[in-house]
């Protein structure tokens, strides 16, 4: 079946989606009709209603999709003053591929091209096309790579693929919303979630073969080793993009940090990883498609062009910022269109990654402090309390908390590592150390000399008491001061918490309804209606709405920390109790008939276990 007859049965199936809930409707409308000819009173009314409530999930998700229209376009727009090489290349191309060029050129903060085009009447009527290229293409591609990139965007063009874009757009949204509103006891809903598998397949079917067409462009236009080029470099910037936000960007970010110039840096570690990107790019792509896919898979769309007819191309390896002349300029405004600092400190990124550094190791350490302080029986306490609770023989009361399994005459000589970023924190608080911002490698703790600093010998002298006053001495001699080192967090945050899971509708402490929310830091407990439907949408939307920090500021947070030990009193539906340290306990009970997100009953019971033991040694 041709392409182009593929995508209007697609079209035409989203049309079927209509007309099903206007079917189920009038069905509602009939049964509701037939109900009070043969029946009256209180029971008709019931059943009238239960009628009425499952179409009305249906309705409502349609009203909002054929009321909703595609989001305005984002990205920076590039004009031909500011790139003409760009704009000639995207002209030229589209006049080889033979369709009309696009009237907006935007940069977008995306390992990825893409084109939109505005029409009217189904398609008909063409309207404002837009290119979209990303960033970090730009800023890693050579010229006939991105040229092969564009070329595959442009021929989405040229096969007429974004005519019906506006209509996909709203009809994908009416499934969506549907699907999303009717429950999983709603019999209207399963015949919609059958029917909207059905054009699923159909439609990512079309959306596969729209892109080995397009493939056939890039490499009639750019060639066909600058096409299997830009198909195999992908993957490895797009993992480079990860690596960057992951290891570079993330953690400061949620400090209350943000670097000065996001779009420079990642051209910077690009250049600096080469080996880590070579080896990347010597590893096979995976020629396995799935029916759910909506993108052939990276093989089977290399061998594909290799199996294209060949034509001489003229090899263009600059790089394609020759394109962009403003390209640092360009990344800047970007910047200021697309990122949104908020209230965080903008620093450049040698700062940036010293004070991100150490952030993280004072909150590692605040962990340690705030232990030490409720053993010493002390408001706050520092790396001088925990010295104290070391000359005191009492070390390994404190290293059990943070060495799980560990009997405690053993903790203390394993909690040399947990005492090395200790000792670190107060060799920069004093000044005699700093963090170092590395492109090619992770930050490192450097001395004044730029020299690598190295605690650990100091560290194990510091973790028994027989030798604690030489590892006194040997921090004086490097002018480590230990009373520089204290707690700035007196208490436990969710601050770099992950979500490990979340159930909807548990009982706290016996009557209180809560979803819990389930943190690799500790328990949330939110409010929730006493009515248990719903819970598992209403979980998925805060926790897309809210970090994890952020829940555990607004909501009753029970840090694992704080958590003594835990007695289960059933293990299936979970009923226990946490037992804190000051002595509160918590009541956590699952229900039988309770949503849950995932197998989150499973970590939970897992979590409980693991508190329970640690609290058993």
């Amino acid at each position: 079946m041709p392409t182009a007859l593929r995508a209007v049965v697609s079209v035409v199936m989203l049309a079927g989606f209509y007309l099903l809930g206007l079917l189920q409707l009038a069905l509602v409308g009939w049964l509701i009709f037939e109900i009070w000819q043969h029946a009256h009173g209180v029971g008709a009314a019931k059943l009238s209603y239960l009628l009425i409530a499952a179409v009305a999930a249906v309705l409502a998700g349609l009203w909002r999709a054929v009321r909703a229209r595609p989001g305005h376009p984002h990205g920076l727009i590039v004009t031909p003053e500011q790139a003409p090489e760009l704009w000639q290349q995207v002209r030229g191309l589209a006049a080889e591929v033979g369709t009309r060029a696009p009237d907006e050129i935007r940069l977008v903060p995306e390992v990825n091209a893409a084109v939109s085009e505005d029409t009217r009447l189904l398609g008909l009527i063409g309207g404002t096309r837009r290119l979209y290229i990303g960033m970090p293409l730009l800023q890693t591609f050579d010229v006939d790579q991105l040229r092969a990139v564009l070329a595959h965007e442009l021929g989405h063009y040229s096969g007429a693929h974004t005519r019906l874009s506006a209509v996909t757009y709203r009809g994908r949204l009416a499934m969506h919303e549907t699907l999303d509103r009717v429950g999983r006891w709603n019999v209207f809903g399963w015949v919609f979630k059958a029917y909207g598998w059905l054009y699923q397949l159909v439609s990512n079917a079309v959306a596969r073969r729209q892109e080995l067409e397009a493939d056939l462009a890039s490499v009639r236009l750019a060639g066909v080793d600058a096409a299997v080029s830009a198909m195999r470099e992908l993957p490895v910037v797009d993992a480079a993009w990860d690596l960057y936000f992951g290891r570079y960007i993330a953690y400061g970010w949620e400090l209350g940090y943000a670097p000065d110039d996001v779009f420079g840096g990642f051209a910077q570690l690009y250049r600096a990883r080469t080996d880590e990107l070579a080896r990347m790019r010597d590893r096979e792509p995976s020629d396995e498609t799935s029916r759910w896919d909506s993108h052939p898979a990276i093989g089977e769309r290399i061998a594909a062009m290799r199996g294209a007819p060949r034509t001489p191309h003229a090899v263009d390896a600059r790089p394609a910022t020759v394109l962009l002349p403003a390209v640092e300029a360009a990344g800047m405004a970007l910047q200021h269109e697309v990122v949104d600092f908020g209230t965080r400190t903008v620093l450049p990124w040698a700062d940036f990654t010293a004070a991100s550094m150490t952030m993280m190791m004072q909150h590692r350490a605040d962990r340690v402090f705030r232990s030490a302080a409720r053993l010493a029986g002390v408001p706050q306490a520092g790396l001088a309390e925990v010295f104290a609770l070391v000359e005191a023989g009492r070390l390994g009361e404190l290293a059990a908390e943070f060495l799980p399994g560990s009997p405690r005459h053993e903790a203390a000589a394993g909690f040399a590592g947990v005492m090395d970023d200790l000792l670190g924190l107060a060799a920069v608080r004093s000044g005699t150390a700093r963090w170092q911002h590395s492109w090619s490698r992770p930050a490192r703790l450097v001395d004044r000399d730029g020299e690598g600093v190295d605690l650990t010998e100091i560290a194990k002298l510091a973790v028994a008491p027989e030798t604690l006053d030489e590892a006194r001495a040997r921090l004086a001699e490097r002018g480590v001061r230990v009373e520089n080192a204290t707690v700035v967090q007196t208490r436990a945050t969710g601050q770099g918490a992950a979500v490990l899971g979340a159930l909807p509708n548990v009982k706290v402490d016996g009557a209180a309804h809560a979803d819990l929310i389930l943190l690799s830091k500790g328990f949330v407990f939110v409010p929730a209606p006493k009515s248990t439907d719903g819970g598992e949408k209403r979980v998925a939307a805060l926790l897309s709405a809210t970090a994890p920090a952020e829940l555990a500021a607004r909501y009753r947070y029970v840090a694992f920390e704080e958590i003594a030990t835990v007695r289960i009193d059933r293990e299936v539906p979970v009923n226990a109790a946490l037992l804190l340290h000051d002595g509160r306990t918590v009541g956590v009970q699952e229900r039988w008939t309770a949503d849950k997100v995932g197998k989150s009953d499973d970590v939970l019971r897992e979590i409980l276990t693991g508190l329970r033991v640690r609290g058993d040694r």
